[in-house]
C-alpha cells in the first residue's frame, strides 16, 4: 500500500512536464521557463524538508498522518496551477507549494516502509523509489491518453490521484518498527548522521546522484521532440516515448533492489551510477545515428539512472539511529534536490546552445558519487 500511494502522490511533480506542448501552445511557454517550473517544485521540496528536517515532524508524529496531509495538501496546490493561466509568478508559486508539500510524501515514505520491513531496506527501498519513478512517468501517460484533449484534465488527474494515496496511507497508518522520538531528539541530533562515515559516503554519492537524475527527466520530451523533428514519425509519439524512457526506470529499481540482496546495496548502486554515467558519456557521440541506436541508449539511460537512488537510502538509513533517522532522510533529499536545481537551469539554459552536450554537465554528478562509493564498494571505510 505504501509503494502504489508513493505511486499516486509523486504523479504531482513533473505535471507540467507531461503537459508541456499544451502549455506551450496555450501559455507560449518556452523550454527555458519549463525548466524554472521544474526547478520551483524542486525548490519547495528543499524547503519542505528542511522544515520536516529541522522541526522534527519526520519523527516527532506520524508518519502516516503527516504523509496523509501532505498529498492532500499537493493535490491541492496541484489543481491550483491551472488558476495561474496568463501570471508565470503564480504557476511558479503553485509549483513551489506543491514541492514543499511533496517534502511530506517521498521522505515519510521511506520511514514507512522502513517501519514495515526494516531487515529488508534496499530490497523494499527499490519497490518504492521505483514507484516514485513511475508516478513521476504518470503526466506522459495521461497526457499520450488524453493526447488532442484539453492538459487541464491531466493535472486535474493527478490531484485526484494524490488525494487517493493520502487516504490510503492514513488508513494503514504506521509500521510496528517505528522508533519513538523524545522531545529532546532534535536540537541539532540531525547533523549527528553526517558525522558518521558510512551516512556521509553514501550521502555524497546521493547527491550527484541528483545532480544527473531530474535534469536527464526534464529534458528527456526535449530531447525526443528533437529526436522525432528529425524522423517522419508524429510528434504524437512524444509522450509515450517520454513515459516509457523515465518509466522503465521502475523494472531497474526493483532489478536493482534484488541486486543488492546478493551484492549489497553499494556494490549495486556503484555499477547503476557506473552505466548511467556511461550514458551520459556516449550520448553527445552518437548524434545523427539510427532511430533505434538513439532509443536504445536513453532506455538504458532511463533504467540506470534511477536504479540507485534507493540503495544511496538503503546505506543512509542502515548507519543512521533510527531516532532521528526521519529528520536525517529529509536532510539528505534537501540537499539532494538543491543540487537539482542547479543542474536543471544550468541544462535547461544552455540546451538550446549546445543540444546535446549537456550530457557532459550531467556527467558531473556520476564522477563525484562514484569517487565518494569508492570506500564503501571496497570495505575500507569503517565506523
Amino acid at each position: 500500500m505504501i509503494v502504489v500511494a508513493q505511486l499516486l502522490g509523486t504523479s504531482l511533480w513533473f505535471t507540467p512536464n507531461g503537459v508541456s506542448s499544451g502549455l506551450i501552445q496555450d501559455w507560449g511557454l518556452s523550454i527555458e521557463q519549463l525548466g524554472f517550473l521544474t526547478s520551483t517544485v524542486q525548490l519547495g521540496f528543499i524547503a519542505g524538508t528542511l522544515v520536516v528536517a529541522f522541526s522534527g515532524v519526520a519523527d516527532r508524529f506520524r508518519a502516516s498522518y503527516v504523509f496523509a496531509c501532505s498529498a492532500l495538501l499537493g493535490a491541492v496546490f496541484n489543481g491550483l496551477f491551472i488558476l495561474a493561466e496568463g501570471s508565470f509568478f503564480a504557476a511558479l508559486v503553485w509549483r513551489f507549494l506543491t514541492g514543499f508539500a511533496l517534502a511530506g510524501v517521498y521522505p515519510l515514505g521511506m520511514k514507512l516502509v522502513v517501519s514495515w520491513v526494516p531487515h529488508k531496506t534496499g530490497y523494499a527501498l527499490g519497490w518504492l523509489v521505483g514507484m516514485l519513478t513511475l508516478g513521476t512517468s504518470l503526466p506522459h501517460l495521461m497526457q499520450g491518453v488524453a493526447f488532442g484533449f484539453d492538459w487541464r484534465w491531466v493535472v486535474f488527474a493527478a490531484s485526484f490521484l494524490a488525494t487517493v494515496a493520502a487516504f490510503m496511507v492514513y488508513k494503514l497508518g504506521d509500521g510496528e518498527f517505528i522508533p519513538t522520538c523524545s522531545g529532546r531528539l532534535l536540537k541539532g541530533a540531525v547533523w549527528q548522521a553526517y558525522r558518521i562515515p558510512q551516512f556521509r559516503a553514501a550521502a555524497i554519492a546521493y547527491f550527484g546522484h541528483c545532480w544527473e537524475l531530474y535534469a536527464f527527466w526534464t529534458l528527456v520530451p526535449i530531447i525526443i521532440t528533437g529526436v522525432l523533428n528529425t524522423t517522419e514519425l508524429p510528434l504524437s509519439w512524444i509522450p509515450w516515448l517520454a513515459f516509457i524512457v523515465v518509466a522503465v526506470g521502475l523494472p531497474g529499481c526493483l532489478v536493482a533492489g534484488a541486486m543488492s540482496r546478493e551484492w549489497g546495496s553499494a556494490r549495486t548502486a556503484f555499477v547503476c551510477l557506473f552505466i548511467s554515467g556511461l550514458m551520459c558519456f556516449i550520448w553527445p557521440l552518437i548524434e545523427g545515428a539510427p532511430f533505434w541506436v538513439i532509443m536504445f541508449v536513453l532506455l538504458l539511460w532511463g533504467l540506470t539512472v534511477i536504479a540507485d537512488s534507493a540503495q544511496y537510502s538503503a546505506l543512509a538509513a542502515d548507519s543512521c539511529p533510527k531516532e532521528y533517522l526521519g529528520s536525517a532522510l529529509a536532510l539528505m533529499n534537501s540537499i539532494g534536490f538543491f543540487m537539482t536545481i542547479l543542474s536543471i537551469s544550468l541544462t535547461t539554459l544552455l540546451y538550446p546552445l549546445i543540444q546535446g552536450y549537456v550530457a557532459w554537465i550531467l556527467l558531473i554528478g556520476p564522477v563525484v558519487g562514484l569517487w565518494s562509493m569508492r570506500r564503501l564498494v571496497s570495505g575500507t571505510l569503517s565506523q
